[in-house]
């Protein structure tokens, strides 16, 4: 893939980027919800957790423009990493890119609550356990990062947990809805437990732990939490996403376009 000088070429830097792409898009499509949740403490509680993840992302992405300028990549900061780069610098996994539907197939304007309380579940489990172990990095400015995070982190998975429950025990279409956002989401999941050389150098350096390290104790929570919503977790499958490579869906490239549009039509804008 062509580098771009706007993705740093330290591994360091791209992996802690790639956790901070992963905070920003998660970020972007909660942000979607508002004023459009089911009830109003909803409205507020997902506004909040896309809030929480900015603020993750912020200091992500400055870290790693921090990281990048130290081994000889171009000094970058936060809004020029979220805002400038192009779709395939982009290092989220795939299941935090896509819509908070089945793909726009349902009314509402594609926006399906149990889909998005499925996807919090998931991502907000492995990012608790992710960011307790980088509460031991060897950067002290991640593991600063981390510490804060990982509080917010466990409200976040709570909250989905409480709502992946009362739909899964709940009427027979919140329980129907809750399942084809399980089945819809589980296959994306096995992206977040691949190693690549982003985390076998993490892993060398102290910087982070192996994504294959965090398997086991995620699908031991979410199966657990799976039987308490009487749902079971689909079969694995072979099929796996791309988005840590920059790959993304069509998804991606919309999600772009809303986010960056201001910046780019003025850029350098201040107010």
């Amino acid at each position: 893939m062509q580098a771009s000088i706007l993705r740093p070429a330290d591994p360091s830097a791209q992996y802690v980027l790639r956790l901070g792409d992963t905070c920003l898009i998660l970020a972007q499509r909660l942000g979607e919800w508002c004023g459009h949740a089911p009830i109003l403490e909803e409205d507020i509680a997902l506004t909040n957790m896309a809030l929480d993840l900015i603020g993750q992302a912020r200091g992500l992405l400055t870290r790693a423009g921090q990281l990048g300028a130290a081994a000889g990549d171009p000094p970058l900061d936060e809004d020029q990493l979220a805002f400038l780069r192009e779709e395939r610098d982009y290092l989220n996994p795939t299941l935090v890119e896509l819509p908070n539907g089945p793909y726009g197939a349902l009314a509402g304007g594609g926006r399906d609550f149990a889909f998005t309380v499925m996807r919090n579940a998931m991502v907000a489990t492995w990012l608790r356990l992710l960011w307790e172990r980088l509460q031991g990095s060897s950067d002290a400015e991640l593991a600063a990062i981390a510490a804060k995070a990982v509080k917010e982190a466990r409200y976040h998975q709570q909250h989905a947990a409480d709502w992946v429950v009362r739909l899964g025990d709940g009427t027979a279409e919140s329980a129907q809805r809750i399942a084809r956002a399980l089945e819809a989401q589980w296959r994306y999941a096995a992206e977040l437990f691949e190693d690549d050389a982003l985390d076998r150098h993490a892993q060398a350096t102290g910087l982070g732990p192996a994504a294959s390290g965090l398997r086991q104790p995620w699908l031991d929570e979410m199966n657990a939490l799976l039987a308490a919503a009487q749902l079971a977790a689909p079969a694995e499958s072979a099929f796996r996403s791309t988005g840590k490579r920059g790959l993304h869906t069509e998804h991606m490239g919309p999600l772009l376009a809303e986010m960056q549009t201001l910046q780019r039509t003025y850029p350098g804008g201040a107010w």
